[in-house]
């Protein structure tokens, strides 16, 4: 591994949700020394922290007025192709080409800014696993991404205020989980109706049965009774009250005692 230089190729898409802002934010020099591994002073780390939060909530607010942004992370480390590269994920590739068109030419702290679309988009993976248990002998000039941290608390609040300045950001995604939640509301119909079609069959198929067996039966017991039983057996409607039941079988018995 080279100390400084970065041994990889890496090919610009012509699209992308993130972007890059190569050397946006300039380090003071006790977050250089933190980075190299230098012990320093509590406070001089604490002034160090604020300096690079108050940059974060400031260029985080400034670009999501060109989209929605779904993270946002700074590069902690200090070799020459890494140090202060801000890395910005927006919800469409469109949101991120905008803001690259608004950002080219402009000016930050005194340095032109060169954006520019990054292949990276899930910031965990380009991430040094090495750093995160604290044990990168690297230090500031590993070839791997070191993120700057950044207090939850903050990031919550900063996307609490993104959607408040936003609200249309809010509005598209709650339109998507509407339409998610109708999908799921008309396929819960369809299968509801599956099920009372099945439902009905089955009734359908125990209606027949049931009359095909009453229908056997009252042909026996006729056949025993007399010549004409059948025939007024089958002209019975399939349905019938209790009281038509009921008269039919007296009929039978006064026609049996005959």
């Amino acid at each position: 591994w080279s100390s400084d230089v970065c041994s990889r190729q890496h090919n610009r898409p012509v699209a992308s949700q993130c972007l890059l802002i190569p050397h946006m934010y300039q380090q003071p020099p006790a977050a250089v020394a933190m980075a190299e591994g230098q012990d320093v002073p509590d406070e001089v780390a604490d002034e160090a922290q604020q300096h690079f939060e108050q940059f974060f909530e400031e260029v985080f607010m400034e670009l999501c007025n060109f989209g929605q942004i779904e993270d946002m992370a700074c590069v902690d480390n200090v070799s020459d192709h890494l140090i202060g590269n801000v890395y910005v994920r927006f919800s469409t590739e469109e949101e991120a080409a905008r803001c690259m068109q608004k950002l080219s030419g402009r000016y930050y702290a005194g340095r032109l800014l060169a954006p520019e679309l990054s292949p990276l988009t899930d910031f965990k993976e380009a991430r040094c696993r090495q750093y995160d248990d604290a044990q990168c002998a690297r230090g500031g000039y590993c070839n791997f991404i070191h993120w700057k941290h950044v207090p939850r608390k903050v990031k919550k609040r900063l996307f609490r205020e993104m959607f408040d300045e936003h609200p249309e950001y809010q509005e598209g995604g709650r339109d998507d989980r509407d339409r998610d939640r109708g999908r799921d509301r008309d396929r819960g119909r369809d299968r509801d109706r599956d099920r009372d079609r099945d439902r009905r069959k089955r009734s359908r198929s125990r209606d027949r049965d049931r009359d095909d067996r009453r229908k056997g039966g009252s042909g026996g017991g006729g056949g025993g009774g007399g010549g004409g039983r059948p025939e007024e057996a089958a002209a019975i409607p399939a349905r019938q009250t209790s009281d038509e039941r009921r008269a039919m079988i007296e009929s039978w018995n006064q026609a049996a005692g005959r």
